[in-house]
């Protein structure tokens, strides 16, 4: 398997439609995943040719405020510092740009989820209740780990200035 060692973190600079099987790991509405997967800038981890995650990074309607909209790591190299990488990779970035802040939301069913983006350094900001469901173009019934999937939580960063 990969060891972190010899990942490399970088833009992606071809077709967004090659990415598409790592963003549906982390979006369940295939409308959803099309009214974004063009936005913004996607960080990806390599190992050699072998890809291994990405995060999509967006701009918000509040300047200073940008987005992880869409993040995932093959479950095969999971737990191994990849998605650690590509989070710090997205701040350093977006400090470059300018921004301010970083905001990411995940399912409150999410219990992995909600841990890892603690762990970066997230804290919670607010809940949105019932973003998951028909209307919104995901299917009904989902659940994570047993537990439904209706509210979305949203958590924030400080973005420090580069060194």
């Amino acid at each position: 398997m990969t060891e972190p060692e010899a990942v490399r973190i970088e833009l992606h600079a071809g077709a967004r439609n090659d990415l598409r099987s790592l963003f549906e790991l982390a979006e369940d509405s295939p409308t959803e995943l099309d009214s974004y997967l063009h936005a913004g800038r996607v960080l990806v981890a390599r190992s050699g040719d072998d890809l291994l995650g990405h995060l999509q990074l967006v701009e918000t309607d509040r300047p200073g405020r940008v987005e992880i909209k869409n993040m995932a790591v093959l479950e095969a190299v999971r737990g191994r510092g990849i998605g650690a990488r590509l989070v710090r990779a997205a701040l350093d970035l977006a400090a470059v740009a300018g921004a301010d802040e970083m905001v990411v939301a995940t399912g409150a069913a999410d219990v992995g989820n909600l841990r890892f983006y603690q762990r970066q350094g997230f804290r919670f900001r607010s809940v949105e209740r019932d973003a998951f469901g028909p209307a919104t173009g995901y299917p009904p019934g989902l659940e994570v780990d047993g537990i439904p999937l209706l509210d979305r939580v949203w958590l924030d960063q400080e973005v420090r200035p580069p060194a």
